[in-house]
């Protein structure tokens, strides 16, 4: 006794007892062991102004989430990988994998890819308390540019820079982390474009809070209850599911047709081939075996709810429907059996056809009698007829299926965790996204690559015409894991090896053309010391030794995307007496040293003279421009196109 008082007041803090006292009767009031002193606050105040109150999703950080999503462009750089994209698979892909922190990279996306999305598919981090999550962000603001900025009072900017520099993994922190991304996944979705996400239960109400407030609760399109394991472990309640929400971007232009192929039913067809193949065109024992075989399956199995169908005929499996008239007495005629030749039971209602259908469907062996004249005939509704049904909200996918699949492209197990199921995703994919036209389908939370792998698995199975763009932190795997035993250093490596790994085996199993590679780039943050050069960079002085020297390809790739010409345009190397410039729809980027007169002249007449380039705007790297006299004559000559006889107008765009 005496030794656990010792030890405990070795443990024991300043005021704990009192804090016990608080979360016994103030539980609302606290995240995790840490008391929220504002929410404390309201939950006491006894000046209630009941004409302020309103039903609202409020958590701390939420303007600052909205003023990073909004009004802070990202600092970044988009970096081509060279000698990845230059190789034969890759270099006239379609396909996109970003290396880098998703805010960043949604930034960037939204200068090309706004309102161009179909379908965004995301299994951000779930906040268990534990490693699964913790907010930073890489933002430096100051209290008081914080205050200025939102326009809000010191003790709140303390809060919330807390909060952003802690590695927090409270409620409002998640929110703060998920609110930005979500809002720009919001921009890049076409009109009619669909997003749904993966969570479990500790986010699932926030998330559906939060995404009511960003989406619109009217865009709120259901949810998929994911029954993925059978675990046993934890007290009160064992969680066996996940969810999945759904949002469209404008219920308006999205009818909402989403449809689904009955799950199982190849292996229904199957089983009754063999049944064929077994008892001929004795269509009772058929279907006395087929009543047989449905009993193995359990109410957790597809087949199941397809069990009704144990008939079959020469045109196929069916089962006996309902023949009856909708309008009660609207057709009354006698029926007579096949077989016993007498009057057949008519239904209460009447029957559902004109007596003409009616004989015409039983001469076309589309009726299904009894075995005598007593009982009521059926319909025939064949199950190659009924193959879709609407997309229903219970799944069933064992989670080992997904990591034994991903063990085997990647030749080890648990090299990722976790990993989403490829044919759940590819359907969730198809039914969400009904349009012929070319679909781009965006994760910018892709982990281990499977929506990729279920992209190319559509196309290659001819079910839909389909581009991805992948996005991925180059997070580090953790020391001493399976990963970092077989060579990966972080997420987004083990993400493009599965990808890459996918594309050979869907191409040897099925031998289809289509795009099995992919662009990737970085999103990279400059070093310090270039960023403090280029704010001390003054462009009307031109200094000569000053020198701020980026890659070609980077200022290429980040230009052309912020022009609005996508991560993937066609680039077009255009001969200006010597000098190249780069020709992209109606853009000409000189990016290049050594711009002269002569090269101005060519350009000049190459506009004028040529029909089919027709630049609209001249776009110049001004590091690379330092002489004075060039850039005056450049900017002179452009706009006294103006007055030639096909009144060119041609714009100058400086950008350092």
């Amino acid at each position: 006794m005496i030794k656990d008082a010792l030890d405990n007041n070795g443990n024991v803090k300043l005021n704990d007892n009192k804090i016990a006292i608080l979360k016994e009767h103030f539980p609302n009031c606290f995240s995790g062991e840490t008391l929220d002193i504002e929410k404390f606050k309201k939950e006491i105040n006894q000046d209630i102004d009941f004409t302020s109150e309103g039903y609202e999703m409020n958590f701390l950080g939420k303007n600052y989430a909205k003023y990073i999503a909004d009004s802070i462009d990202t600092e970044t750089v988009l970096v081509p990988n060279v000698e990845h994209n230059s190789k034969n698979i890759n270099n006239t892909s379609e396909n996109i994998y970003i290396t880098g922190d998703n805010l960043d990279v949604l930034k960037h996306l939204r200068k090309s890819y706004t309102n161009r999305v179909a379908c965004c598919y995301i299994d951000p981090p779930y906040n268990t308390g534990g490693d699964d999550f913790a907010y930073s962000d890489s933002f430096k603001f100051t209290k008081d540019e914080l205050q200025d900025a939102l326009g809000i009072e010191e003790q709140e900017a303390d809060r919330i820079l807390n909060m952003t520099s802690s590695k927090s993994s409270s409620h409002s922190a998640w929110l703060t982390f998920m609110y930005p991304r979500l809002y720009l996944a919001r921009e890049v979705l076409k009109e009619d474009g669909v997003i749904f996400i993966s969570i479990d239960e500790n986010e699932h109400s926030q998330l559906k809070f939060l995404c009511d407030d960003i989406f619109g609760e009217e865009n709120f399109a259901g949810e998929i209850i994911w029954k993925n394991s059978s675990k046993n472990d934890q007290d009160y309640i064992s969680m066996q599911h996940e969810y999945i929400l759904f949002y469209v971007k404008d219920k308006k232009k999205n009818s909402g047709n989403w449809t689904e192929k009955k799950e199982g039913i190849e292996e229904i067809y199957k089983a009754f081939e063999s049944f064929k193949e077994k008892h001929g065109d004795d269509w009772d024992a058929i279907h006395t075996e087929a009543l047989e075989w449905y009993k193995q399956f359990p109410e957790s199995n597809p087949i199941y709810s397809s069990k009704h169908y144990s008939w079959m005929d020469e045109r196929g499996v069916y089962f006996p429907s309902d023949i009856s008239g909708p309008n009660y007495g609207q057709y009354r005629y006698d029926v007579v059996h096949p077989i016993t030749g007498k009057v057949c039971k008519e239904p209460a209602s009447g029957w559902r056809y004109p007596e003409g259908t009616m004989k015409q469907r039983i001469k076309d062996n589309l009726v299904h009698f009894g075995k005598t004249h007593e009982t009521i005939p059926n319909n025939k509704t064949y199950l190659k007829d009924t193959e879709y049904q609407s997309l229903t909200s219970i799944k069933y996918r064992d989670g080992r299926v997904a990591s034994k699949q991903l063990t085997t492209l990647l030749g080890a197990k648990d090299i990722f965790t976790n990993p989403k199921d490829v044919d759940l995703t590819a359907l969730l994919i198809k039914a969400t996204t009904q349009s012929s036209e070319e679909n781009i389908v965006l994760d910018f939370f892709s982990g281990s690559g499977t929506t990729a792998h279920s992209v190319m698995q559509l196309n290659a199975n001819n079910e839909g015409n389909y581009k991805y763009i992948l996005v991925q932190i180059d997070e580090p795997v953790k020391k001493g894991s399976v990963a970092e035993k077989h060579g990966y250093k972080t997420i987004d490596e083990i993400g493009r090896e599965r990808i890459s790994r996918a594309a050979q085996a869907i191409k040897q199993s099925t031998n289809v053309a289509i795009d099995y590679g992919f662009k990737h780039y970085y999103a990279k943050m400059l070093e310090e010391s270039t960023i403090d050069q280029i704010k001390d960079f003054n462009p009307n002085l031109l200094a000569s030794e000053f020198e701020v020297e980026f890659d070609k390809g980077t200022i290429l790739t980040t230009w052309m995307n912020q022009d609005g010409h996508g991560l993937t345009p066609t680039v077009e190397e255009v001969n200006l007496g010597g000098y190249t410039g780069y020709y992209v729809h109606d853009y000409l980027y000189l990016v290049d040293k050594g711009l002269s007169q002569k090269h101005i002249d060519s350009l000049l007449s190459k506009i004028v003279e040529e029909k089919n380039f027709n630049p609209t705007s001249v776009v110049i790297y001004g590091y690379n421009f330092t002489d004075f006299s060039i850039l005056t004559q450049l900017e002179t000559n452009l706009k006294q196109l103006r007055y030639e006889e096909k009144s060119i107008e041609v714009s100058l765009i400086k950008r350092y």
